[in-house]
């Protein structure tokens, strides 16, 4: 399985990522080719290519009805990403919890806060995404 980082950082492969998303939260069951394709205004074996590589790296998931293929985001690897870029957030100087004790949070609140999180971090890859087209 290739390195996580290699996979999203390529720019075709995190724009694929976020229509997945996006499509999920509004209900969608999965995303063919042909939509991605059209939503994205990439050739077809180019999204074929990357479709590949984010389901080696267990990224999406594929659901296979006849001749048609359906991919679901499966955002789990993703936590290597955000394992690895935590430190450097509390490293900073931002949090000196110096000997305080801090409690462990309700595993729903974690579960929370972690969604709050992605959330806002793809939220600032759609701007980015969408200045860029816009070429601001």
């Amino acid at each position: 399985m290739a390195d996580i980082f290699d996979v999203i950082a390529d720019g075709t492969r995190r724009e694929i990522l976020q229509l997945l998303l996006k499509r999920s939260s509004e209900g969608a069951t999965g995303t063919s080719v042909s939509q991605i394709v059209a939503a994205l205004g990439v050739s077809q074996p180019t999204v074929s290519k990357h479709l590949k590589v984010l389901r080696e790296s267990e990224l999406v998931s594929v659901r296979e009805e006849g001749q048609h293929r359906y991919y679901s985001l499966s955002p789990e690897p993703l936590e290597q990403v955000d394992d690895w870029l935590v430190p450097f957030f509390v490293a900073d100087g931002d949090f000196d919890l110096g000997e305080i004790e801090v409690p462990a949070l309700p595993v729903p609140a974690v579960r929370a806060a972690e969604g709050i999180g992605r959330a806002a971090a793809s939220a600032k890859v759609v701007v980015q995404s969408a200045l860029k087209r816009l070429g601001a």
